[in-house]
């Protein structure tokens, strides 16, 4: 398919044309359908996606599970460019440390321009977080956070249709699919055992926020990260999500198990910041 040969090439507006082209000629195809969810999915075009899965589940039952998992993603990416804004707090995943509280402000802060003040909170709040220890597809660490420091010590996952900040001490085991699909570009499947023995599906956002809106098509197709100078020594990231150790960083496409040391604790509710 010429819309393919566009994808690899980098060409996504073109690849777009080419593939609406294919899907006027065979509006039934659940294939095509598909493949145009991904990649207007890729662009951030995320009405038309949600459009385009509506239509996918109407040509084909077997659909539907996928339908309604990344329905729910690609709502969830609405509340997280708003999170990232400053403008709303996400949900928090079991009990949150005190120290979650001071990266949601400085989030905030950061929003508003107070950059100093911001960065204040954040140093507070990592030097709050405890050091989990582990291993990396086998690679042990003494320490693993985002390499962004917008989250550090907490992750962001989708679980049962929820966007999460988790902090990575609520968390013992990680499972990542190998990529397989042109959507793996924005979401990686992932399997999750919690710290308090609870397990759970979910997705991991492949890129940073904003990461679609960029004219560069390497950063929206998670081929490449950037770090963007916000001032006061603050880096923030586009394109693919980098986790970092004590030993390196690593692209989150390219891991397949984290395993974390992280004592058992009480199963405790969801908190309902974000709502």
């Amino acid at each position: 398919m010429l819309a393919q040969q566009s994808l690899r090439d980098g060409n996504l507006d073109e690849a777009l044309a080419q593939l609406q082209d294919q899907v006027r000629k065979a509006p039934a195809k659940a294939e095509y359908r598909t493949f145009l969810f991904q990649l207007l999915s890729v662009m951030g075009s995320w009405e038309r996606a949600l459009n385009q899965l509506s239509v996918v589940a109407d040509l084909d039952d077997g659909t539907l599970a996928m339908v309604q998992t990344y329905r729910e993603a690609i709502r969830c990416e609405a509340l997280r460019e708003e999170i990232f804004a400053g403008k709303r707090s996400p949900l928090l995943f079991g009990e949150p440390p005190e120290w979650v509280a001071l990266l949601i402000e400085a989030l905030r802060l950061g929003a508003e321009g107070n950059l100093d003040e911001s960065q204040t909170l954040r140093n507070q709040a990592f030097e709050a977080a405890p050091a989990i220890s582990g291993t990396l597809d086998g690679q042990p660490f003494e320490w693993i956070a985002d390499a962004d420091p917008r989250l550090g010590p907490v992750l962001e996952a989708v679980v049962n249709g929820h966007y999460y900040w988790v902090p990575m001490q609520q968390i013992r085991h990680i499972n990542i699919e190998e990529p397989e699909d042109l959507r793996d570009l924005v979401w990686m499947p992932a399997y999750f055992t919690w710290a308090n023995g609870g397990e759970a599906a979910g997705l991991i956002p492949t890129r940073y926020p904003g990461s679609f809106a960029s004219q560069d098509p390497q950063i929206q197709l998670s081929r490449k990260t950037e770090w963007v100078d916000a001032g006061s020594d603050l880096y923030l990231g586009l394109g693919q999500r980098m986790l970092a150790t004590d030993s390196g960083e690593f692209p989150l496409m390219t891991i397949r198990e984290i395993n974390l040391d992280t004592a058992e604790v009480p199963a405790e509710q969801t908190s309902e910041e974000g709502t």
